[in-house]
């Protein structure tokens, strides 16, 4: 027997899956495949592939495993605290790309960067998330900031603390954004509510609320496409 038919069987593998991405097979890997390809910086050692599969089997796709909370992800004894930090890094990658062609333009001639950046951050979110996007008076981003988080169904949404930070920061209009766990973006008669009183309460301080997005896995609704506000 020659030495190499010692070396353990994930070694070929990993090469193999590497050279696959690399010339041009990248998008013909599953996610699976391309978890390992990430497991493989943080896990030199091993064969990862049971992990990556037993992570699309818990989460459910690629993005929602980058996405899911550190403790969740930390309930896989294999994981470890490098994996994760790897993982994790992906994720505010995305987050910070989507970011920046979000602000190439005014936010109302860029909906579709506004929406993807949107999704990535808030689609696979566990919790509700309540976020603000602050527009200048050319609609271009001041800031995103997340003004509440909630439970698996529910968001405070207060709505002095959204008007004083839009004055601290000069806004003239803002964009309100939250997620739906359940993954249904379909607006409750709450979430219409709160963007109604809000919408009035801005309306006294000159300042413009151009819409409420709802985010779910599946899809967003927007109040203002709907005929809502």
């Amino acid at each position: 027997m020659s030495l190499t038919d010692d070396k353990p069987h994930y070694l070929g593998h990993r090469e193999r899956l590497r050279q696959r991405f690399l010339t041009g097979g990248a998008d013909a890997l599953p996610d699976y495949e391309l978890l390992e390809l990430l497991l493989f910086g943080a896990k030199p050692r091993g064969d990862v592939k049971p992990l990556a599969k037993a992570l699309i089997a818990r989460f459910g796709s690629f993005a929602a495993v980058v996405n899911a909370e550190i403790p969740a992800l930390l309930a896989f004894p294999e994981m470890g605290e490098s994996s994760v930090a790897l993982l994790k890094a992906v994720a505010v990658s995305v987050h910070r790309v989507l970011h920046a062609e979000m602000t190439k333009r005014p936010l109302l001639g860029n909906w579709q960067a506004v929406l993807d950046y949107c999704r990535a951050l808030l689609a696979h979110a566990g919790i509700e998330e309540f976020h603000v996007l602050f527009l200048d008076r050319k609609n271009a981003l001041l800031a995103d900031e997340r003004q509440g988080v909630g439970t698996v169904d529910h968001t405070p949404v207060y709505i002095r603390e959204v008007l004083k930070r839009a004055l601290e920061l000069g806004a003239s209009a803002v964009i309100l954004v939250h997620n739906h766990p359940s993954g249904d973006p379909t607006p409750s008669r709450a979430d219409i509510e709160v963007t109604r009183d809000l919408i009035q309460a801005a309306r006294t301080l000159g300042i413009a609320v151009h819409d409420h997005v709802i985010i779910g896995r599946s899809g967003h609704s927007s109040l203002k496409s709907m005929g809502l506000i």
